[in-house]
């Protein structure tokens, strides 16, 4: 029996699992999806790890792809088929773990391909390990012995950035700014090899600067200038602390200090993410990365505060499938 062509594939999974159709306005402006808005490493039952949905049209990119994306895509009424290009600020577990699924769902729905995935140095080998992966089950394929199988390395496409790094497709421009998530000793091995990004959209219509994971950053600040929405992470690190403490209580003296430094230096408090969208004089803020998922109401109200110390305009604490 020869092999249903990839785009009836295609159709056919989307009517079967209820796609919604494009709406109005998919068709004429660009959306932003918070599909996971918790900061990782440690999983939440109330927010997914950190990924993001650029959706135009009927195309999406992901910005960032934490471990559940894929299914937090289906909340969405998007499908992973959908996906035309996948954007990795760095290389952290909590912003990749759900690639594997999406990279290993698109090959077995025939997804029209091959995948574009951008992200910083090391990306390659990432993708090259996820790959190696698949071969086992490609390979295997539906048990039906002599079909033809495809090798999923002809399923994707790499590109890395660095600082200053630009991307043109589907209509719009992506550009990269290294940020301060790392902090080697400039010039060294562990400079050139680790790389944290920041990422600005500009699309039909807006503008839009994610930051990733970073810590206060004059060139991010130069990336968002004049941006229409900043899509920040933020923390609370006495509150992090505190949860880390809950969690895990005999984690060695040594680590728990190297995890305050990590979480002080590398991380934007509410004060600096205030700081930053009025130094970028941007339009609207959007939080996201949120360690401390379970934040009550007076603590909201703390950040918000501390944030309009330096910023007048519209801030708003994203929740997991909010559309912005």
């Amino acid at each position: 029996m020869r092999p249903l062509r990839p785009t009836l594939i295609a159709g056919l999974l989307l009517m079967a699992a209820g796609a919604a159709p494009a709406r109005t306005e998919q068709a004429n402006a660009p959306a932003w999806i918070t599909l996971g808005t918790m900061g990782g490493p440690v999983p939440d039952p109330t927010r997914a790890q950190p990924a993001n949905a650029l959706v135009l049209g009927r195309d999406v990119y992901l910005v960032d792809v934490g471990d559940g994306a894929v299914e937090q895509l289906a909340k969405a009424h998007l499908q992973a088929m959908q996906v035309k290009a996948v954007f990795l600020s760095h290389l952290h577990f909590d912003h990749t773990g759900g690639l594997a699924a999406l990279l290993g769902l698109r090959y077995q729905t025939n997804a029209p391909g091959p995948l574009a995935i951008y992200g910083p140095p090391g990306t390659r080998a990432l993708v090259d390990g996820l790959v190696a992966s698949m071969r086992p089950a490609a390979a295997a394929g539906y048990g039906l012995p002599g079909a033809p199988v495809i090798d999923p390395a002809s399923t994707v496409t790499v590109t890395e950035l660095v600082d200053g790094g630009t991307a043109t497709l589907g209509g719009f421009t992506v550009r990269a700014a290294r940020n301060t998530h790392y902090s080697f000793a400039p010039g060294s091995a562990e400079d050139s090899r680790y790389q944290s990004l920041s990422l600005r959209f500009d699309l039909p219509g807006r503008s839009i600067v994610y930051t990733g994971d970073t810590g206060p950053s004059p060139a991010v600040e130069k990336l968002g200038r004049g941006a229409d929405l900043l899509v920040s992470e933020m923390i609370d690190v006495p509150a992090t602390m505190a949860r880390i403490a809950r969690l895990q209580p005999d984690m060695p003296a040594g680590q728990r200090a190297a995890m305050a430094e990590h979480l002080t230096r590398h991380h934007l408090t509410p004060l600096q993410v205030g700081e930053m969208a009025q130094a970028m004089n941007v339009k609207r803020v959007v939080l996201t990365h949120l360690v401390v998922a379970d934040a009550d109401p007076a603590a909201v109200d703390r950040y918000l505060a501390d944030i309009h110390q330096s910023f007048a305009g519209p801030v708003t604490p994203a929740h997991d499938l909010e559309r912005f």
